[in-house]
């Protein structure tokens, strides 16, 4: 049996249109209140309403921390991954994880309409992937119980 995958539209459901972000003029201080009021560890860098970059906890640790920077003394379009990978709303679950692996990213921006409208991470698909397994499992489990239970008679 072939694997049909859900669709971002279809994953992020009623969260569509919730972004988490962070002007690009923001210091790392305020990104990190972000971060810690939404319990996330990345936001999207708006300039003028475009992505123009990811900030995570990594670029804390890695551009910030070992460069011996400090948060509040640092804006946030300094330390920020400047590259931003995007799907849109009708790309494919799989689709996302072959350019997840391919880019070595863990999130991807979703634009729709040159707007952006979330976010996924390999941790939405991995948790969307278990759910889906879990259900089919229980249908072979509820069949075969079926199956052990008839007789035969009618």
């Amino acid at each position: 049996m072939k694997r049909t995958w859900k669709t971002v539209a279809e994953l992020l459901g009623p969260r569509r249109g919730t972004v988490l972000s962070i002007p690009a003029d923001a210091t790392v201080h305020a990104a990190l209140e972000r971060l810690a009021e939404h319990d996330v560890g990345v936001l999207v860098v708006l300039d003028d309403g475009k992505p123009i970059g990811i900030f995570s906890e990594r670029d804390l640790a890695r551009k910030v921390e070992l460069r011996g920077r400090t948060a509040k003394g640092t804006m946030v379009r300094d330390v920020m991954t400047p590259q931003v990978i995007y799907v849109t709303p009708e790309h494919t679950l799989d689709q996302c994880m072959v350019l997840m692996r391919a880019d070595r990213v863990r999130h991807l921006v979703v634009v729709e309409d040159g707007r952006v409208v979330g976010m996924v991470s390999a941790r939405d698909i991995l948790v969307d992937a278990a759910a889906e397994a879990e259900k089919h499992i229980r249908g072979l489990e509820a069949d075969r119980l079926v199956m052990t239970t008839n007789t035969g008679a009618y």
